[in-house]
């Protein structure tokens, strides 16, 4: 027996059905009241009140307060855990429990650090009748930390160039609030190009001029400390085409620019997440965020679907311009596919991101408390869920049930514990953990066992005032144990009430549904149960109904007049009620032209705004009624010109000449207003399948006044009717009387039949139901029948309800069927229907592939064939066939490396498969898998290849250090991706003079073991460049260059120009004033009288109309040792202009037939100019700087590539 605790109630409200949901919930509620009388002499466990979260940070300036509260009586006393064991309170002298509560108060404040009080704690609560337990309660000190230091490098990159500005905040507890500013602590615009992503991190799809700024900061805001921290400022430069194409080659080294993608409009990428798919895990009840941040020119804009279903229409929400899709209270339903879009003018990729919701637990019955009397049975349940299911453990006053003391009463199933016969000892308060992976639950609950005598908790001589013909509701609110019996009596010697016309609740309320003048009285309710009884005696009286016996009614005045409403009201005597005036349902115009005189509401000189409805409000303390009218503000008019408008409905519509199949219905046309009526148009409402849905049924001339309808079995027609002119359409008649047609057979079968199996033994039948409009009578129900397709069984058939799936159990995995769906109702069948194929369900496939075997086609390309398994052992729907491919370990470094296997699907019946993409010199390992629906089968054996080596990468860096008058040092690091062992490194350098042009070219071969070299007896004061490659026995790989000046004089001067693309950084020896010595002094007239020669030379020749120097050059002089072009790829050599105001940028000669090679720089001449012929200037020469990533050999000889300008001559000395 379950002890029921009732509540108090002054007054119950006339809802009858709320309160009684309310009663019948409180019935539930096995909580001892804490009413203040009861709980003198009345024994309870303790119950936890309040206490932390589980996840508890504290601030560290702050005290650290940890609350346990508890109620029980008598009342508990607390102790507490720290990391699993006893926590001694009294030993540290800044720990304190505060008096007659648990709550623990920590001084760090004096001295301490919050650091040392980190850890899990709990509190007990434990009293004579048991012990309950707070959660595991996790402190942690907040934390803010700085930013690591660190040198931003400034950023320069071109107009129409995507941009990402990491953030990269200090990881902190609980994590910041990341935004950017600037430094007048500005927020930063943002828009669909500029965004925020949800890492902290600053997008740009596309940058402008107008996005550069040397400020760029991000900030980290901790709000537990109220703290701000800030990175260093990043600075970033756009540079538009333009400004680019003028620039570039006087003020930037390709080192310099952020990027290489051209600045042209180009389709969209995905800036974040990467790749084509993604998986994203959330926690049931959390938010979840996907976000999609994509590059692009024009900007692209960004969408969401969800590929099995659809959005949640109140729980979602698009942030950062779209960018960001938010599910707010996520459950498992949620879990899905999710794929965002990003388009643009050139086109539109896609990212698809599975989603999978799990859930730590959470209560669907959570332990509630138990109250019994000595003898009585009960049970505590505990019922949870998640994603994966939780474990339920017990603990009995804090101890696991397993090790607490024996109580023969109990027993534990599972989730419930069952008592039985229970005596004063079997009390104790249980805990109920459920955890899985996600986190935990932990429920108390007391079992109380009680002998308490009946107690009455409703105020003695309680007064109810009660409304004629309404709800009367006495309060009877009870206590004991056992539960005791209910019974109420009217007057001082009245018999006890029995059902009819009285209602009885289970919580001892007495419900006279419909009271009337003689329920007026004094009412007795007595609870009795073995130990004794109580009695309390409460007083109803009847009022009668407050009515406005004379309502307002609608007036129309003229402007200026003054008008009166009347409202009279009668009331019960007993009750004073009070009369308010609304005006459309607000409070009246605060205008001494109205006024208000004891039943009447006068307004005086009537405006136009005083026109609306009028409402007369009598309140009492037990009821209100209410009564309006209109008032119409009118003026003297003219007599009006004609109208013209559409028709007024029609009118008197009629059903005549009633038949199964078919009525004629007839109307009254309403008034035309002065434009004639050109047709009528009918619709139908369907009563019974579709109230309040109008549709067409026909249409007649406006001449015609009836029409002879056709209609369909076992419908239930209404009819109405428009009317149109020139003007437009009417508004609807009026409804007819409804005519229900005959039922009849259907007329048709179920569309969209199909036969799928879910699992391997089953097949499910699936159809489009019938619409009620459809079904043509009633009962409705389904034929269902289904045979295998290779066999001699007779059709089983079976008939269902109006559903839209059958499900076949038992069925043999992937057989065809055949099926067929007829529909049926009350008066017939259907007829026959058509036949369909399906299958059941399929299996996992049985068989691997055999006969697998590898063909290595090149270092990065393999071939595999196999042989197909036979069709049977597929048991489902072959999809292709599944390759799965990894590197063991890298065969040159012989290093582990982390196994990433990779997979390649091949649909239908293939049997062979190209794996492209492999690493060279790598070490192989593959085996192949038949798909179906189902899944995969079994791997076939391993198999292990390799791949050839081939040809290295660049070497990583070179360097030129200790220059010297006749020698220079070289410093190397080997390739990053050597792809083979390597044979040897090859040098190649020459001499490069005053005006660019090239010595002679000097091949060196070095060992592969050396990563430095010196190169002696070399011309000083002599530039040289470098062209540096590694080999393998496959070939020579992409080379690096680098430019670098012997000395002066011995301890005088030593420079290193400024590096090519990809060179290290350029080194400089001592510098000297030479200003002052004699040979610089004749050097320099000399070269001004050459700028001034060349001056006048220039001038003459662009008169008229000559060629550049360079073009001369070009037509003249064939570059002599070009590597040779790859016949694979057309690799040609590279262009380097004159007009670049450094010393021989990196790159070579143009070649003859003036092409650039595409694979070696990301820029081309169609990147500066218009179209593919670039600019030229007026005699066709090419204007500006162009320069690839490598470079190719350069030629050997004396030849210039180019004539120097003045400007390169001055900005070229050394």
């Amino acid at each position: 027996m379950q002890l029921k605790i009732m509540p108090k109630k002054k007054r119950l409200s006339a809802g009858r059905v709320p309160l009684i949901l309310f009663l019948c919930q409180m019935i539930s509620a096995l909580d001892v009241p804490l009413d203040s009388k009861l709980l003198e002499d009345l024994v309870q466990p303790p119950t936890i009140t309040q206490q932390s979260p589980k996840d508890y940070i504290i601030d560290p300036r702050e005290n650290i307060v940890i609350q346990c509260e508890a109620k029980g009586k008598p009342p508990p006393s607390f102790s507490w855990t720290r990391n699993g064991t006893h926590f001694d309170i009294d030993k540290d002298p800044l720990v304190t429990m505060k008096a007659g509560s648990g709550t623990l108060v920590i001084n760090i404040l004096s001295e301490g650090k919050a650091e040392t009080y980190e850890g899990v704690y709990q509190c007990t609560a434990r009293n004579e009748r048991g012990a309950a337990i707070s959660n595991n309660i996790v402190v942690r000190p907040s934390r803010s930390p700085l930013w690591t230091k660190e040198k931003l490098e400034p950023i320069t990159l071109r107009s129409g160039q995507s941009l990402v500005l990491p953030c990269r905040p200090p990881i902190g507890l609980p994590p910041a609030i990341i935004f950017w500013m600037d430094n007048s602590f500005q927020r930063l615009p943002q828009s669909e190009r500029v965004s925020q992503g949800l890492n902290g991190d600053l997008y740009f799809s596309n940058v402008l001029p107008e996005d550069s700024r040397e400020d760029y900061i991000c900030y980290a805001r901790f709000n537990h400390t109220q703290t701000i921290q800030q990175k260093q400022p990043i600075s970033v430069k756009v540079i538009s085409v333009d400004e680019l194409n003028d620039t570039i080659a006087a003020n930037l080294s390709d080192t310099e620019v952020y990027g290489a993608k051209s600045s042209r409009e180009r389709p969209p990428t995905f800036l974040t997440p990467e790749g084509n798919a993604s998986n994203k895990e959330e926690l049931r009840g959390n938010v979840l965020s996907l976000e999609c941040i994509a590059e692009g020119l024009p900007t692209p804009i960004i969408y969401w679907i969800k590929e099995d279903g659809t959005l949640p229409t109140n729980r979602t929400f698009y942030r950062n311009f779209q960018k960001t899709l938010q599910i707010t209270q996520v459950s498992e339903a949620d879990s899905g596919k999710y794929q965002c879009i990003a388009k643009n003018a050139l086109g539109v990729i896609h990212h698809t991101i599975s989603v999978t919701v799990k859930a730590a637990p959470y209560w669907i019955m959570a332990p509630q408390n138990l109250v019994l009397s000595p003898g009585e049975d009960g049970a505590l349940n505990c019922r949870a869920n998640g994603n994966p299911k939780p474990k339920i453990s017990w603990l009995s006053n804090g101890v696991p049930i397993e090790i607490a003391p024996d109580d023969p009463s109990r027993k534990i199933n599972g989730d419930t514990i069952m008592f039985s016969s229970v005596q004063e000892r079997s009390s104790a308060v249980y805990q109920c953990n459920a955890s899985n992976e996600y986190g935990y639950l932990l429920g108390n609950a007391f079992v109380n066992v009680l002998a308490e005598p009946p107690r009455i908790l409703t105020s003695t001589n309680t007064l109810y005032q009660v409304i004629a013909n309404r709800p009367a509701l006495l309060d009877c609110a009870f206590f004991g144990s056992p539960l005791p019996s209910i019974e109420w009596f009217k007057g001082t010697k009245g018999s006890a009430l029995h059902e009819d016309p009285y209602v009885f609740h289970e919580n001892g309320t007495l419900e006279i549904p419909v009271a009337q003048k003689d329920s007026t009285g004094t009412y007795t309710c007595v609870a009795k149960n073995k130990l004794g009884m109580a009695k309390n005696e409460v007083h109803l009286e009847i009022k009668d109904p407050t009515r406005i016996i004379k309502q307002p009614e609608y007036a129309v005045v003229q402007r200026g007049s003054t008008v009166s409403f009347e409202c009279k009201v009668k009331h019960d005597h007993t009750l004073i009620p009070t009369v308010t005036w609304l005006k459309d349902h607000g409070e009246l115009p605060s205008d001494g032209r109205f006024t208000i005189d004891k039943d009447h509401l006068v307004v005086a000189d009537v405006s136009d705004d005083d026109g609306g409805t009028y409402t007369c409000v009598a309140n009492t303390t037990l009821d209100n009624v209410s009564a309006s009218a209109v008032l119409s503000v009118v003026a003297p008019t003219p007599t009006p010109a004609p109208i013209y408008d559409v028709p007024n409905p029609p009118f008197d519509l009629e059903l005549t000449d009633q038949l199964d199949k078919s009525v004629q219905l007839s109307w009254t046309p309403g008034d035309d207003n002065n434009s004639p009526i050109t047709k009528f148009i009918i619709e139908y409402e369907n009563a019974m399948h579709e109230a309040g849905l109008w549709h067409h049924q026909a249409e007649v001339p406006g001449t015609q006044t009836r029409a002879q309808l056709k209609l369909s079995p076992y419908v239930n027609y209404s009819f109405r009717v428009m009317a149109e002119n020139s003007l437009g359409r009417s508004s609807p008649s009026e409804a007819s009387e409804q005519y229900l047609t005959k039922a009849a057979e259907p007329d048709k079968n179920p569309m969209m039949v199909e036969g799928l199996g879910s699992e391997p033994d089953n097949l499910v039948i699936t159809w489009q139901p019938l619409n009620g409009f459809e079904s043509n009578g009633p009962g409705l129900q389904y034929k269902v029948s289904w045979r295998q397709k290779d066999g001699d069984d007779e059709w089983t058939s079976v008939i269902v309800a109006n559903v839209s799936k059958y499900i076949v159990s038992g069925t043999p995995t992937f057989v065809p069927y055949l099926i067929k769906v007829q529909a049926l109702n009350d008066v017939g069948f259907a007829p026959e229907p058509a036949v369909v194929m399906g299958h059941s369900g399929e299996d996992l496939p049985m068989v691997a592939p055999g006969n697998v075997h590898v063909t290595v086609v090149n270092s990065t390309l393999a071939e595999v064939h196999w042989d197909p398994v036979p069709l049977k052992s597929v048991r489902g729907h072959l999809q292709g066939y599944r390759i799965y491919y990894w590197t063991d370990q890298n065969s040159s470094k012989r290093n582990r490396r982390h196994i990433e296997k990779k997979i390649l699907t091949f649909q239908g019946s293939k049997t062979h498969g190209m794996l492209p993409g492999l690493e060279p010199f790598s070490h192989y390992t593959l085996n192949v898998r038949v798909v179906n629906g189902k899944g995969e089968g079994p791997a076939s054996p391993d198999r292990v290849f390799h791949t050839p080596e081939g040809v290295p990468s660049a070497p990583s860096s070179l360097k030129i250090v200790n220059p010297t008058l006749d020698s220079l040092t070289l410093e190397w690091d080997p390739p990053s991706h050597p792809n083979g062992i390597l044979t040897e490194y090859t040098l190649k350098y020459q001499p490069i003079n005053s005006t660019h042009e090239l010595g002679p070219l000097v091949d060196l071969k070095i060992p592969a073991n050396k990563t430095r070299w010196t190169l002696k007896n070399l011309n000083f004061s002599t530039r040289y460049k470098f062209y540096f490659y590694a080999q393998t026995s496959a070939g020579s790989g992409s080379q690096i260059t680098e430019e670098a000046v012997t000395t002066v004089d011995e301890g005088k001067m030593a420079g290193i120009l400024p590096p090519d693309v990809g060179a290290g950084k350029a080194m400089a020896s001592r510098q000297v004033d030479i200003a002052t010595q004699g040979w610089f002094i004749g050097l320099m007239c000399a070269v001004a009288l050459l700028i001034l020669i060349l001056l006048i030379v220039c001038f003459i020749r662009r008169n008229k109309g000559g060629k550049y120097p360079v073009k001369e050059k070009e037509d003249a002089h064939a570059d002599p040792e070009i590597q040779p072009m790859k016949e694979d790829d057309g690799t040609f050599g590279e262009y380097s202009d004159a007009e670049d105001h450094k010393p021989l940028k990196k790159g070579s000669r143009t070649p003859s037939d003036r092409t650039v090679k595409k694979e070696d720089s990301d820029d081309s001449l169609v990147d500066y100019g218009e179209g593919v012929n670039g600019q030229f200037n007026e005699d066709g020469s090419f204007i500006g700087q162009y320069s690839g990533k490598k470079e190719k050999e350069p030629a050997e000889g004396n030849e210039s590539s180019e004539a120097p300008s003045p400007v390169n001559a001055m900005n070229s000395f050394v």
